[in-house]
């Protein structure tokens, strides 16, 4: 029996940045009037717009639904006011308005069209909207993707200053594992060219390499050996000027500043879950902490990212919310054969799924599997598919444990799939 839908007025907002345009639409596809114009930084054009729902409210004798597109974060003050008010709002996926927008033959797009259009869409039975995580979790996601922002800059730097050594000085880069570390930063930094290297000597080399990193004097001095050798090397390959002198200078000082942002970014985040220990966020994390290879960062990203795991019912739910789902191109008899992933989802959970499949497939320094199972099922997709579609797997696999922690609520337990299949023949079957 079909449930019986009452009807409604549909509020379509289509926000700006700096004004949004509203239109109310009957049950009946009719639009009400003419848009409403919202400035931002009027408070009384706000509280007009808000006046105005609950006035055609009782005009018409129908409880209004406002909808509004996701658009970045110039959605969200809007959106906690009208909830203030006491109205009914829905968040919707920009993917889902674009796929409407071709309603008309002409090619017009206006924001007066766009906040039609979304009133018309609310209208939609099976429309499906977005959740807006609590405060508590928008607050701590909005730290993580600062920090994978800053993270993601660091890198850019570090490829620009490797550049600019592989022009000046390309004997420098094989010395240490990594360039940005706390011994080549600050040799770099005092010194930025192979002739200033020269210039300082190997005692001076030596004793800035052993503050830096901490280690014994030994190593420093055959580390300091290594960069003269190198620096005398540059001079028959490489050349330098001022100007690149002046960027590596520019780029170590760079990454070093990112790197003391992150940190602290970091720590603003630990405390934030630390603060609150019984709350939905910090248990969900300590909960997938106990997947091998999940560590805090991991585990706090994916679970901001899913935001309210209530609306998610299956795992392959889950598994398309994050763009991990293929894309599949079938039209008559033809069907596509390459697949890829849709990566409509968020990347920053994508990225997180990504590095702990990495992690479930590699070994430890003894030599033992980080998840005996998983490298194994990774290791049997390799022999008949690529390594990249091999991992895609992987991280399906991991997708689903996510989804089974989350639900059941009980810390991850590494087991064996024929113990799973006992464990399933044992359950009491239903008649």
């Amino acid at each position: 029996m079909e449930q019986k839908r009452h009807p409604y007025l549909s509020v379509g907002i289509d926000i700006g940045a700096d004004f949004s345009l509203m239109a109310i639409a009957l049950p009946t596809q009719e639009i009400i009037g003419k848009p409403y114009k919202i400035l931002h930084s009027n408070n009384r054009s706000v509280q007009g717009a808000v006046e105005r729902i609950l006035s055609m409210e009782q005009a018409y004798e129908l409880p209004a639904r406002v909808y509004m597109e996701s658009t970045g974060i110039y959605h969200l003050p809007l959106y906690h006011r009208l909830k203030n008010a006491g109205l009914d709002v829905y968040v919707l996926n920009p993917l889902v308005t674009h796929a409407n927008q071709n309603i008309n033959i002409r090619n017009i797009h206006n924001d007066k069209l766009d906040a039609r259009r979304i009133a018309l869409l609310g209208l939609r039975p099976d429309l499906k909207t977005s959740i807006v995580p609590a405060d508590d979790v928008a607050a701590v996601k909005a730290l993580l993707r600062e920090y994978h922002a800053m993270k993601k800059e660091t890198s850019m730097y570090i490829c620009r200053l490797k550049n600019q050594l592989r022009q000046i000085f390309p004997q420098y880069l094989p010395l240490f594992s990594k360039v940005n570390g706390k011994a080549s930063l600050e040799v770099l930094s005092h010194y930025p060219s192979p002739s200033a290297v020269l210039s300082a000597g190997a005692d001076a080399l030596a004793k800035l390499i052993q503050e830096a990193s901490g280690k014994g004097r030994t190593m420093a001095e055959k580390k300091a050996e290594a960069i003269l050798s190198a620096a005398r090397e540059s001079l028959s390959f490489g050349h330098g000027n001022s100007g690149i002198t002046f960027l590596i200078g520019h780029y170590v000082e760079m990454i070093r500043i990112l790197d003391e942002k992150t940190a602290a970014i970091l720590k603003q985040i630990k405390r934030s879950v630390q603060e609150q220990p019984d709350s939905l966020l910090a248990r969900q994390t300590r909960l997938l902490k106990s997947i091998p290879g999940a560590g805090f960062l991991t585990a706090v990203t994916i679970v901001c990212e899913i935001g309210d795991f209530r609306a998610f019912r299956r795992p392959k739910q889950l598994y398309s919310y994050f763009g991990l789902d293929p894309v599949v191109r079938q039209s008559g008899n033809s069907a596509g054969a390459n697949l890829r992933i849709s990566k409509r989802g968020s990347p920053y959970a994508r990225r997180c799924f990504y590095i702990l499949a990495l992690q479930s497939v590699s070994l430890r320094k003894n030599g033992e599997p980080k998840n005996h199972v998983l490298r194994t099922y990774y290791l049997e997709k390799c022999k008949s598919k690529a390594k990249m579609t091999a991992l895609g797997a992987i991280m399906h696999k991991l997708c689903n444990i996510v989804f089974a922690v989350l639900r059941d609520e009980r810390p991850f337990v590494l087991i064996s799939p024929q113990e799973h299949r006992q464990n399933y023949l044992s359950l009491p079957k239903a008649a």
